[in-house]
């Protein structure tokens, strides 16, 4: 079944969709907003992706792989935003680690689907 073959991988990217979706909401809480628009729009960008990712292992879509190799693309931009922030905000830097992580594992899902 598709979904065990790539349970780490929609595993990491539930924990990412969720990790996105809390920051984004926590830093509309921030006091200087202003700071933290690309942050929340990546945040956003990366939660939706993630989620759409995890539909298509899901489901054993043959295009599981380019829809995970866009996910590691957006997550890496994410957590390079979340960085930033990381060291004055949790929220920020325990998004950028869940990024991370999601980001190695659509690329290790992608290139595994290919062989």
């Amino acid at each position: 079944m598709a979904h065990q073959t790539y349970q780490e991988c929609i595993e990491a990217c539930q924990a990412c969709a969720v990790a996105c979706d809390h920051c984004a909401d926590a830093c509309l809480g921030e006091q200087d907003v202003k700071m933290m628009v690309e942050c929340i729009r990546l945040d956003r960008d990366c939660a939706k992706i993630c989620y759409t990712a995890v539909s298509f292992m899901a489901s054993g879509s043959p295009h599981a792989a380019d829809v995970c190799k866009l996910c590691a693309h957006i997550c890496e931009a994410c957590a390079a935003e979340c960085e930033k922030h990381a060291a004055h905000m949790d929220h920020c830097r325990e998004c950028a680690e869940a990024c991370r992580r999601c980001a190695e594992e659509c690329r290790k899902m992608a290139v595994h689907a290919h062989t």
